[in-house]
């Protein structure tokens, strides 16, 4: 039984901590990266998708924890599931109520992310099952992640645009993929912290299956795919804004010193490092899609960058990300 009941802070406090709050700018900045594309002008509609696609990755965090804690109990010991201060039917409950609401927002915007919002919750839901898998995991994980930019896109132009909307032209697909293998990346690359605990716990990841050395190549190659999915969404306007152009450049010698980092290491417990940089590298990519759409929003970029950098260095676990 939990320690702790839905009224009591300490609750609510442990449950904000399962969200992992430094990574839902990873949700956040996905998701409008494909509603700056839309070049919207209403405001309004602005502000309404930035907090569901801000707390979605909280909620889809929180959920798929409840089917992990065999390896979490290993991996890190510090979570509230794990330590029993609040149960698995509670987190269930609000993560899809949370999940749920974050739809209804974005199809109130435009009926159909009804769609992809329903097979969002249906791949967090399943999850699991395929981080088993060494073929699968960053892959599965990576298509719901992929789902913001084309779900930020249609929120952003509104009904009738379907989910194939954003892949109409160029700089559209390359930004969907973009968000794919630079999540990818972040998954597989978040794989090398755990290898100890999903050896035990039974999770084939490629990690575990192939060993370091050539998950790290798989993790450069995730890496250069990325980078170049990026530079081709900046890089087709025909004068990219350099507000846009700095943070591209920022977001490739971040991305490469993470790259770096995971090839000059062999220790589980020091992986957090590259792992962080490669979050940095993943908000930096898309903040610069964002601005080269939309370069008047270059203040909300920075401040969004700061109030992340801030929040990581807050994370109850240093060695998590």
């Amino acid at each position: 039984m939990p320690t702790t009941t839905l009224t009591t802070p300490k609750f609510w406090q442990a449950y904000w901590v399962t969200m992992r709050p430094y990574l839902l700018f990873v949700s956040g900045v996905a998701g409008m990266a494909g509603f700056a594309l839309g070049a919207p002008q209403n405001v309004p509609a602005a502000l309404a998708a930035f907090p569901a696609f801000f707390f979605a990755y909280g909620f889809g965090q929180a959920l798929t924890d409840c089917f992990q804690t065999d390896t979490d109990a290993l991996s890190s010991p510090y979570r509230p599931l794990v330590r029993g201060i609040i149960g698995k039917r509670q987190v269930l409950g609000i993560s899809l109520a949370g999940l749920l609401g974050c739809c209804l927002i974005l199809s109130w915007l435009n009926l159909l992310n009804l769609i992809p919002g329903a097979l969002s919750v249906l791949g967090l839901a399943t999850y699991t099952f395929f981080k088993r898998r060494w073929w699968a995991g960053p892959f599965y994980n990576a298509w719901i992640v992929a789902l913001l930019p084309v779900m930020g896109y249609m929120a952003a132009v509104g009904y009738p645009a379907g989910p194939s909307a954003i892949f109409a032209t160029v700089t559209g697909g390359t930004l969907v993929a973009s968000v794919f293998f630079s999540y990818a990346n972040f998954v597989l690359m978040g794989y090398f912290k755990d290898i100890s605990a999903d050896r035990a716990s039974g999770y084939h990841t490629f990690v575990v299956r192939f060993g370091w050395r050539p998950a790290a190549w798989i993790s450069d190659l995730f890496a250069l795919i990325s980078l170049a999915a990026g530079g081709t969404v900046i890089f087709s306007a025909l004068a990219a804004p350099w507000p846009a152009l700095a943070v591209f450049a920022a977001a490739a010698v971040v991305l490469c010193k993470a790259q770096w980092g995971i090839h000059h290491t062999s220790d589980e417990t020091a992986a957090h490092r590259p792992i962080a940089n490669v979050v940095r590298g993943f908000l930096l990519l898309h903040l610069a899609a964002i601005l080269s759409f939309q370069p008047e929003w270059w203040l909300a970029a920075l401040l969004f960058y700061g109030a992340f950098e801030l929040t990581l260095q807050r994370r109850p676990e240093k060695g998590q990300v």
